[in-house]
């Protein structure tokens, strides 16, 4: 298997079809397959072992998308998931996150900004609709304006903590770097010195310590 290759895992047979058709479509991903239940993708997912999976979050009366994130991500780290739903909940949102979800997009996105957010998402990126990006940098609002006396976070400089709120949007190093008018190395030296001050290792983990979960 490629390492553009995508598996979906949707119960619901008309988007699966359409998810696929988009898919298959594409010069630049092939389709690994696809499962409707979370007890399938369990199964199944681990030896298709697709590059990124879309995951929608119901799946019916078993076991959720989050929770099959949760237990796979442990044990298959490379597999990037990104969850393809029509939650907009914030805490539906944070629970696939802390999951292990490295992106978030809503079904009703255009198939075209769905490959688009796949294609961020191989290039390690955290790709998410602009109504959940936008839930995010809110809750990360109040967040900074709850933020306890003591916390972990006043140990980040005023740079780190503009930095790591783009990164909780998905941005690439790239863009913050054209955002913020400085170079893609320093971008990185300031996230590894957020890594290393929160005791994280990757840009979830940071973004959950920064907003306690």
């Amino acid at each position: 298997m490629t390492n553009n290759s995508v598996a979906i895992v949707e119960d619901n047979n008309d988007i699966r079809q359409a998810l696929e058709q988009i898919i298959e479509s594409s010069h630049d991903f092939t389709l690994a397959g696809s499962c409707i239940t979370g007890e399938e993708a369990m199964l199944k997912l681990p030896i298709l072992n697709p590059k990124v999976v879309l995951m929608d979050i119901g799946l019916g009366d078993g076991m959720n998308g989050i929770e099959v994130v949760r237990e796979l991500k442990a044990s298959n780290p490379d597999i990037l998931f990104m969850m393809c739903t029509i939650y907009e909940e914030d805490e539906k949102i944070f629970e696939a996150l802390r999951a292990g979800a490295s992106g978030y997009i809503l079904k009703k996105t255009q198939p075209a900004k769905l490959l688009e957010g796949i294609t961020e998402l191989i290039q390690g990126g955290a790709p998410m609709s602009s109504q959940i990006a936008s839930k995010v940098v809110a809750a990360f609002q109040n967040k900074a304006v709850a933020t306890p006396t003591g916390s972990s976070l006043e140990v980040l400089s005023k740079r780190e903590n503009e930095i790591l709120e783009m990164l909780s949007t998905g941005l690439l190093y790239k863009e913050i770097s054209d955002k913020l008018s400085i170079t893609t190395e320093t971008v990185r030296k300031h996230v590894y010195h957020i890594y290393e001050k929160l005791h994280v290792t990757n840009r979830v983990e940071a973004v959950n310590k920064y907003f306690g979960r």
